[in-house]
């Protein structure tokens, strides 16, 4: 189930500066992949075989994947077969067109204006997927753009697996100065996610978000965990949760490919945050990522500020790749 928020705009409006970061976040990967493909088309004046071939190396090895490529390439094709005469300077507006095009097609809604459904309080979002993605660091900064915006938010510390995890959610508890339910380490994970609920129920809470531990050596234990979690869970708060997240690391660029697909066949995904893209030239991966998994992306983190986890937008993404 896919959730489609209203344009009400929780992260408020994409602004310039909101631009400037994604620019300067994207800056690493645009430069490869425009340093690539300004090799391959030198020389030539039309787009040819040879030219679509040096171009598929380029996506690949800009962590696009390999079957999100073919496709691109196969639409390549499809117009140059029905324009002969396709000029190699026209090849960066062409891929542009075709990357949105994908996109748009693969429920990469433009989130535009993330907002959460009224009927639906508390909200209840999980938190899922390995440890050193960053997913406490964006439970934190999505706890101050909730809060931010005027909602109130209540965190529960189910990764009990590691210390360092509930002692990490803390930190960011008193940092965004909102409270936190915890037990622990060791504590059972789905009373943890229980006290949260109720805790939050009882307080009139807008926004639940919990963490999970992402023990993915352990598939089967992972998924009788999450399947517990979200059971206790629905018994205090009927449907929830209402969104389970996951997040990547962007920058490990193919690993995260392989993590998405272990955690869809651990539990259902409802939305994909992808972080660290600033620190890498491996943006990429949201194109195929999104591509494969047909789960939308719903944030991307381009930077070390709390306002720096953004609403994806696939427009602005695209945008900010190619100009």
């Amino acid at each position: 189930m896919y959730i489609v928020y209203k344009n009400m705009g929780i992260f408020g409006l994409f602004s310039k500066e909101k631009k400037e970061k994604l620019n300067s976040g994207l800056s690493k990967t645009k430069d490869s992949i425009f340093s690539k493909l300004a090799k391959t088309v030198v020389g030539k004046s039309k787009v040819d075989d040879e030219v679509l071939d040096d171009l598929e190396e380029v996506l690949i090895t800009s962590d696009v994947g390999v079957e999100t490529t073919l496709k691109i390439i196969e639409r390549i094709e499809d117009r140059v077969s029905k324009d002969k005469y396709l000029g190699a300077d026209q090849l960066n507006s062409i891929l542009r067109e075709e990357i949105a095009a994908l996109l748009e097609e693969n429920n990469s809604s433009d989130n535009a204006g993330y907002s959460l459904p009224e009927e639906k309080k508390p909200y209840v979002i999980m938190i899922v997927g390995v440890n050193g993605v960053g997913k406490t660091t964006t439970i934190g900064k999505l706890a101050y753009q909730f809060k931010s915006s005027g909602k109130s938010v209540m965190l529960g510390a189910s990764d009990t697996f590691r210390a360092a995890a509930v002692d990490q959610l803390k930190i960011w508890a008193e940092r965004v100065d909102v409270p936190i339910v915890e037990q622990g380490m060791n504590a059972d994970p789905a009373s943890v996610a229980f006290d949260t609920l109720q805790s939050a129920k009882s307080k009139g809470s807008d926004v639940i978000l919990i963490d999970t531990a992402g023990r993915l050596h352990n598939k089967l234990h992972l998924m009788e965990e999450l399947s517990k979690i979200k059971r206790v869970m629905d018994k205090v708060v009927p449907g929830a949760p209402h969104e389970v997240l996951l997040v990547l690391d962007g920058s490990t660029g193919q690993n995260a490919f392989e993590q998405a697909k272990q955690f869809t066949l651990a539990t259902e995904i409802t939305s994909l945050a992808l972080t660290k893209l600033d620190g890498s030239a491996k943006g990429g991966v949201v194109i195929g990522i999104s591509d494969q998994f047909k789960i939308p992306v719903r944030f991307i983190g381009v930077g070390e500020g709390m306002e720096d986890l953004q609403i994806f937008d696939r427009k602005e993404f695209v945008d900010s790749l190619f100009n």
